[in-house]
């Protein structure tokens, strides 16, 4: 028996933890409904807690070099310590609400290059190796963001890429300590114009949208015609031609510096 503890505190024959979400595809704001289940070792074990969060792969600047980490961005504690009995199993239902200003992974069923967010499950077993699991999420768009997307692409644009960066963008209601920036090829009729990148920072009732044109790497430059940020209402979108307005834009800053 002593022998199968040691074991089972090197992770071995100890506990294992598999979660199982009700449904994949989820909304900014929403809930992801699952189930923890935990399957006991060969010995009996004191798990000291269960808990399950959000995790986001997010691109780090430090210096001269970039490198990906991943970060947890909320969590959840689901009951309390107890000990579980070799062979026995346990499955644990949860509800892990969506946070507002999660990123965007998914639009119209395509997944976006360089996004990466899942549930992450945490076993804490005491004098052993945690158990973990981690299980991917589709993050869709919110109806607000749907229509500013969908007015880039009614413009030509054509998608190149997303990331998550650690940080904040100055002058809005981010609460996360990271971002997402999702790039646009422009269409030939930009001819100059190298990409847009775009931004959301969301809460239950409005969200800020960031729109930035050849935008240097890791500056927003608020005092540049290149920038603009403002206001959607999460149920007042509707009344605004998002297409006429992004071309507007695109249209007055382009004739200014002869880009097109």
């Amino acid at each position: 028996m002593a022998f199968k503890k040691l074991l089972a505190s090197l992770g071995a024959g100890g506990a294992s933890v598999e979660t199982v979400l009700t449904e994949v595809n989820v909304v900014p704001g929403g809930v992801v409904q699952g189930e923890v289940r935990i399957q006991g070792g060969s010995v009996n074990q004191e798990i000291q807690g269960l808990s399950v969060g959000l995790q986001a792969k997010v691109e780090i600047e430090s210096g001269d070099q970039e490198y990906k980490q991943d970060i947890e961005f909320t969590k959840v504690r689901l009951g309390g310590a107890f000990e579980l009995q070799a062979g026995t199993a346990h499955n644990v239902p949860f509800g892990l609400e969506i946070p507002w200003e999660t990123p965007v992974t998914m639009i119209d069923g395509q997944s976006l290059r360089g996004m990466h967010i899942g549930v992450s499950t945490e076993l804490a077993i005491a004098r052993a190796v945690d158990s973990s699991d981690l299980d991917p999420v589709n993050v869709h768009p919110l109806p607000a963001q749907k229509a500013i997307l969908d007015a880039f692409i009614q413009l030509g644009f054509r998608f190149k890429n997303a990331d998550m960066e650690r940080g904040h963008i100055r002058g809005t209601r981010q609460k996360l300590p990271f971002y997402q920036e999702i790039e646009f090829f422009p269409p030939s009729q930009y001819r100059g114009l190298n990409q847009v990148e775009l931004s959301f920072v969301a809460d239950e009732n409005a969200m800020d949208v960031i729109l930035e044109m050849d935008k240097k790497p890791g500056l927003f430059s608020e005092g540049s015609d290149t920038f603009r940020s403002f206001q959607v209402g999460q149920h007042d979108f509707h009344g605004t031609d998002w297409a006429a307005y992004l071309n507007q834009w695109l249209s007055e800053v382009g004739s200014k510096r002869n880009w097109f």
